[in-house]
This record gives structure tokens, sequence and C-alpha cells, in this order.
């Protein structure tokens, strides 16, 4: 059975994922700092009879990070699919005009480093097997800048280029490499389904055809407000 880990899994993106990856024969592994998430979620995968496994780690405490991964290894095996997109909420942006250093390492700290660190710890793996993915979801400011998330969008267009650059070695290697930029608040019943998108990010996965998609379809920045 393949293994799927979600790392900063939570109630919307990161449940939907799982349930997708779930109901295509992947066995579930999912991360987050917070145990209450993680028991609703596995009971929603128990539900559906999706098997799975929760862990709990900060994210920006990278020697957790790093045992939590070989606590997965060790019990479940080897990563088929390694998916990112923790969330630190919209609290966490700030402006262009009031970005600080300070802001910065902060993005950098609950993203840009886990991000490494994750790919560190499962791509040896992966390499030597011939087969595995790693899938990178941001917020649209990783590919259009926006003035309101300046010190994210410094830090996603930082993750976007790693990812482009883990793409362009590993695609001839059996290691997919994909990015899906979202543009648009996800919530249920929206244009930003949790479902729909992780519809959109499987399809992305499972052919394999190009490194990226924009999410929706279509996006312009210029509806964006400033």
């Amino acid at each position: 059975m393949k293994n799927v880990v979600i790392v900063g899994a939570g109630l919307g993106l990161g449940l939907s994922l799982a349930k997708k990856f779930g109901d295509n024969g992947f066995r579930v592994a999912v991360i987050s700092r917070n145990p209450e998430k993680l028991s609703i979620i596995i009971s929603e995968l128990e539900k559906l009879s999706i098997e799975a496994r929760s862990f709990v780690a900060d994210v920006t405490d990278l020697a957790a990070l790093k045992q939590t991964f070989q606590a997965i290894i060790k019990e479940l095996g080897s990563i088929d699919v390694l998916e990112f997109s923790p969330y630190a909420g919209w609290d966490k942006f700030t402006h262009v005009l009031e970005t600080t250093p300070q802001s910065v390492l902060e993005q950098i700290n609950s993203y840009l480093l886990p991000a490494v660190l994750s790919v560190n710890e499962v791509l040896p793996d992966m390499i030597n097997r011939g087969s595995g993915a790693f899938l990178f979801t941001t917020g649209i400011s990783a590919m259009f800048p926006l003035p309101f998330v300046g010190n994210g969008g410094i830090v996603m267009s930082g993750i976007r280029n790693y990812a482009t650059s883990l793409h362009n070695e590993l695609k001839d290697k059996g290691v997919f490499v994909g990015h899906l930029s979202i543009g648009t608040m996800i919530q249920a019943g929206t244009e930003g389904d949790p479902d729909v998108i992780a519809e959109t990010w499987y399809n992305l996965y499972d052919k394999q055809e190009h490194f990226e998609e924009v999410f929706p379809l279509g996006f312009d920045p210029s509806n964006f407000p400033n």
C-alpha cells in the first residue's frame, strides 16, 4: 500500500486531500501541531474506511519534525507522496510597506525551512526507488506579487523557486514534483471548496503532465484588493 504524508494538515484542504488520496488506495499520515484537529481528521477518515495515522509536530521545530518523519517511516515504511501545505493564518501576513526582517523570518521558519527539511528526509529513498512525488501548495502570491501579503509572498515565491529546481532535477529520476498555487479563500461551498482543490491536486499528481497549476483556473490577480 502506498503512503501519503500531509504536512500541516487541517480540517479544510488537509482533510480533503486525505480523503482523496485515501479513496485512491493510499494510507494516510497527517502531521499537525493541533491534536484536536488531528483527532477529527482521523475520525472522519475512519468513517470512510481509510487507513490513517496522526502525528503531532510543530513544523517550526525542525528537530521535532525530523523525528516525526523518522517515526512515520519506521511505522509505515517508504513515503510515496509528500504534500506540504502548513498554514499559520492571515494574521501572520504583513503588508509590504509594513514587512520587517522579523516578519519575513517568521514565514521562513514556519514554511520555507520545514519544506526543505521535509524534502531532505524523504528524497534519498525516493531517488533510490526511482519513484515518489512532492506536492507543494502555496498561495497565489508565489506567482503574483500581492502587497497585502508582503512577507508571505517573499517566502512563497521562494518555495516555488525551490520546487521548480527540484522538478527540473528529479523529472528524469522517477520523482514527480508539483506546485499548486491557490488564489481564493478555502471554504466549503465556494469556488475554493477544499474538495474541489483536492480533486485538482490529485489530477495533477496522477497525470503528471506538467509542473504547476493555478487554482481557480484563469485566476486574475487584479481582482484582489491591495
